[in-house]
């Protein structure tokens, strides 16, 4: 796939995920191919389509098709999915949020973001999780550049004390810390390719995206904080996802007792 054939992929993926989202995304990006995306040509589909499931807001249970294709079996299904603090989750392919189709309640991750249709189950079985990690490292990173957006458009338009807001030293160090944390976590993620690299790189991602929420939450002052705006649905979305598969601060402890048991640091980038 050439520069141009990704431009016009990716204009055609904005599209459809602004027009929609949850089931009725999963059925529209099925329409489009997202199944041969996923098998001729991975090393672009996931980054593309996972950043913009983060830039545009919008969700899809994509992460059971990763994980599914990488484990080689068909696509379309779902699959238990490890989640922060030993839980264990299923997306549904439905819009049915908070489902309690077994009995179990939903994880605390469901109230957190209530547009995403997880489900609480007992346990799972283990699966390769490098590619899932991957891709939930793009849709953050996705996210995280969000939220960088809104904060930035906020400051460019806003001024105190007769001033832009954008002049302000404070406000600037934030956005330029978020935009080095965004950037340093892409690095990760275009350089990961084996299970540790991969799980560096979620971690990576999800650090940034919690940066991310951070800063922007900071520079847009009270307004971050309302309903009305957008920022914390990205915040939400944030949080759940960092959660999924392992959190930035369960991956790091996870990395340090690989690295600690092999008594050694293997090279992950050939500079």
């Amino acid at each position: 796939m050439d520069a141009a054939e990704q431009d016009l992929l990716a204009e055609t993926l904005r599209k459809t995920m602004t027009a929609a989202s949850g089931a009725a995304l999963d059925s529209a990006l099925a329409d489009l191919g997202w199944a041969e995306l996923l098998t001729e040509v991975p090393d672009t589909a996931v980054p593309l389509t996972f950043g913009l499931l983060g830039e545009t807001g919008a969700h899809a249970p994509l992460l059971n098709d990763v994980l599914l294709h990488a484990a080689g079996r068909p696509l379309g299904g779902t699959l238990p999915l490890p989640y922060a603090g030993g839980a264990w989750v299923v997306w549904e392919r439905t819009d049915e949020t908070g489902a309690t189709l077994d009995g179990n309640p939903p994880p605390h991750a469901a109230p957190l973001d209530g547009d995403l249709p997880l489900r609480g189950v007992p346990d799972g079985d283990p699966v390769r999780l490098a590619a899932g990690r991957r891709a939930l490292g793009w849709w953050l990173v996705g996210t995280g550049r969000a939220m960088l957006g809104l904060a930035r458009a906020h400051v460019l338009d806003r001024t105190q004390f007769g001033r832009p807001l954008a002049s302000f030293q404070a406000v600037r160090h934030r956005l330029a810390e978020t935009l080095v944390a965004l950037d340093g976590a892409e690095a990760t993620l275009v350089a990961a390719e084996d299970d540790l690299g991969s799980l560096l790189a979620k971690a990576a991602a999800g650090q940034a995206a919690l940066t991310a929420a951070r800063h922007c939450q900071q520079v847009l002052g009270g307004i971050g904080f309302t309903a009305e705006h957008t920022l914390h649905r990205h915040i939400r979305r944030a949080l759940v996802l960092d959660g999924l598969l392992g959190s930035a601060r369960e991956l790091t402890r996870e990395a340090g007792a690989l690295l600690r048991e092999a008594r050694e640091a293997p090279r992950l980038v050939q500079l």
